[in-house]
């Protein structure tokens, strides 16, 4: 059955339950919490929660290279969200609906309307959850929430590995033990295509599975998925976390979209090359500080019935030029994200609400991977001081500023593929706003 008739029944279910159990009952509004959203309930025990935030945002990128013009500005809408939580008065069922009406979506920045999530869980009991439909992988490399970062942006580490979004089933449960302690399991199923496939999906399923453990007890106000200690944890908490995925038969360089790169075999079939990814990570918080680490190791396997390459125009092609020989493995190879990466991150909540944050990321090539590429990569090093203003202890309204030493690799290029001679700096400036 296809995805679209999945998307769109998760939509009429956020928006006909809203409307028919409105219309049948008063409607309560609970307790509000600046940037946690806003509470709904009806005396039939349904309830809907609403959340939204902006970030405008702002950014210069410098080169150090005086043979050309150094300087590129860039001002936009980086996200614009709008959630839509419901739950059944069971509890046995909820739902979610978010959107992205930026205009900049992470995926496709040509996308003016960008689905996020849409899915539908089943809680049997408080200890298991399962969900179909659209969503980020928590058995995959570990996201927290856009308007909860510590810096401006994600860790170039995510930009290379991460899926963002995926549609399957995902499964998890919680398991707490002696002394506070709780171990919690997550399992996926993947398309192994990304988000938003409403045509064909190309080769097979991802398959994921992730374990999180916690030895000192669970963190307040979801602080697992948020960066900063913004709620300033009265004991120390901490999150170590393992996972693995493989992608059978993946037609992208890192399984983001679905189609984007395809080869076939000398009988016309689709022939494409797994991909897998191995990682560890982890999250400390205690009394507003912070620090985060995550490694992450990705391979592929190519099929040795390859024998065709599709071009972007459709035509069909039999060369795999690697250094002038013909070589289908590494051709093949040095179009994915391949190679390993870890990213150390930390930083301290002042309880006047600034923040000082650092991070470094580290990308380490495979012989052949898409990570060499001049123009989007070849960049080794990301050195990151930040300085943010939150507005409360909360998420509500922060300000955000940071700067970025880029260390590029010799034959990396600018954006007009200009080669770069020396290093680049990336400022940026965001403002977040949330109800």
């Amino acid at each position: 059955m296809k995805k679209q008739f999945w998307v769109i029944l998760v939509i009429n279910l956020c928006l006909n339950s809203l409307k028919v159990q409105g219309q049948t009952s008063n409607i309560n509004v609970h307790k509000y919490n600046f940037g946690e959203g806003i509470t709904f309930s009806n005396k039939q025990g349904y309830s809907w929660k609403l959340q939204s935030y902006i970030q405008p945002y702002a950014e210069l990128k410098y080169v150090e290279d005086t043979s050309f013009d150094q300087s590129l500005y860039r001002f936009r809408m980086r996200r614009l969200r709008l959630r839509l939580d419901g739950n059944f008065p069971s509890k046995k069922w909820d739902y979610r609906l978010q959107l992205d009406l930026s205009g900049s979506s992470e995926v496709d920045e040509n996308t003016k309307l960008y689905l996020m999530d849409a899915f539908v869980s089943y809680n049997p009991s408080k200890k298991f959850s399962i969900t179909f439909g659209q969503r980020s992988n928590p058995a995959d490399l570990r996201l927290f929430s856009s308007n909860a970062l510590q810096l401006v942006e994600r860790s170039r580490l995510v930009s290379a590995f991460s899926t963002i979004r995926e549609f399957g089933i995902f499964a998890q449960s919680s398991f707490k033990f002696k002394n506070n302690r709780y171990l919690r399991p997550y399992i996926a199923v993947t398309n192994g295509d990304g988000g938003n496939v409403m045509g064909n999906d190309f080769g097979g399923l991802k398959y994921s599975a992730r374990v999180d453990f916690l030895p000192f007890g669970l963190f307040r106000q979801f602080g697992q998925f948020r960066e900063a200690d913004v709620y300033r944890e009265p004991t120390p908490k901490l999150v170590i976390g393992a996972f693995a995925n493989t992608n059978r038969g993946m037609s992208s360089r890192r399984g983001r979209v679905s189609g984007t790169i395809l080869y076939l075999d000398a009988l016309g079939n689709y022939a494409l090359p797994n991909y897998s990814k191995i990682g560890i990570d982890l999250l400390f918080k205690y009394k507003g500080f912070s620090f985060i680490a995550d490694a992450i190791h990705a391979t592929a396997t190519v099929p040795n019935s390859i024998a065709f390459r599709i071009r972007d125009d459709g035509s069909i092609a039999n060369s795999f030029l690697v250094d002038g020989l013909q070589n289908v493995d590494a051709y093949v190879k040095g179009r994915m994200m391949l190679g390993t990466g870890y990213n150390l991150q930390s930083g301290y909540i002042f309880p006047s609400g600034i923040s000082i944050d650092a991070q470094y990321t580290k990308l380490i090539n495979a012989p052949y991977t898409f990570l060499t590429n001049g123009t989007f990569y070849n960049r080794p090093e990301y050195l990151t001081v930040g300085l943010s203003k939150y507005f409360g202890r909360n998420y509500g309204c922060k300000y955000q500023i940071s700067a970025t030493k880029v260390t590029c690799a010799p034959g990396s290029n600018y954006i007009n593929s200009m080669p770069i001679n020396g290093n680049e700096w990336i400022f940026r400036f965001q403002t977040t706003f949330s109800i």
